[in-house]
């Protein structure tokens, strides 16, 4: 007490030595389990709800009619636009897509676009039935996983392959190219011919120089005759004018 009162620690006024009440002995607990009186039991088992019978067995009714699900109109205005856009596109390139950042996306949309070729991001649930009543349904067994399709109005086969060179990320499957269904290896083979353009020009080129071979043939034998015969007749020119006497002094 001497050192609570007045020693080395002042008493502060209100305070109080920490007490902790420990409760020894038994506690209460009621959530044992305990049986059901007997009369209750016969309460609860005559008041029970008993469902009617029914007059016939469920497997003799007849079966319901499936619900037919309604078309859902969003979903018929985004397969209306795919087909526009297939109507309207000579190359329908489909690639599997990864995960990438939006950063990434904006960067490949804008160098596609570049070259005439548009990113489209289609759902497998609305492809899948545009795909089956064309003649783009080879390409179905592609639409497997997540899915982009790369449409352009004109071949770019070359300009394609050069973007997706640098973006491991989007994989191509396969295309389309005018009418004509490629794999990859396919689309890389197109790539590598030649435009459109010089491919006229080789071929003009080469059915222009039979007619001319042909031509210069014809024309070799009958000039070859005509300076035959000329030579043939400066040849009989030559000995006519030496066999003719030479005039004397007195004809005149």
């Amino acid at each position: 007490m001497a050192a609570l009162s007045g020693g080395g620690t002042r008493w502060r006024r209100g305070w109080l030595p920490a007490l902790q009440l420990l409760r020894h002995g038994s506690k209460a607990v009621t959530r044992h389990w305990k049986a059901m009186h007997f009369q209750r039991q016969k309460l609860l088992a005559l008041t029970e709800y008993l469902p009617p019978r029914p007059a016939l067995p469920p497997r003799c009714l007849p079966r319901p009619a499936p619900r037919q699900q309604q078309e859902d109109g969003y979903a018929r205005v985004l397969r209306a636009q795919l087909e526009a856009t297939l109507r309207a596109s000579r190359m329908v390139a489909v690639c599997q897509y990864n995960a990438m950042a939006d950063e990434d996306v904006a960067t490949l949309r804008h160098f596609l676009r570049r070259h005439d070729i548009h990113v489209k991001f289609v759902l497998n649930e609305v492809a899948r039935p545009v795909l089956a009543q064309s003649k783009l349904r080879n390409l179905l067994p592609l639409f497997v996983c997540r899915n982009i399709l790369l449409v352009s109005p004109e071949p770019r086969a070359r300009e394609m392959l050069r973007v997706l060179k640098g973006v491991p990320q989007v994989i191509l499957l396969g295309a389309c190219i005018d009418d004509t269904i490629l794999s990859r290896q396919g689309v890389e083979s197109a790539a590598r011919l030649p435009p459109l353009e010089a491919s006229r020009g080789q071929t003009v080129a080469a059915l222009s120089a039979l007619p001319s071979q042909t031509c210069s043939l014809l024309q070799r034998g009958p000039a070859r005759l005509a300076a035959l015969l000329e030579q043939h007749v400066r040849q009989l020119r030559g000995t006519g004018g030496a066999a003719e006497p030479a005039p004397g002094p007195g004809k005149q």
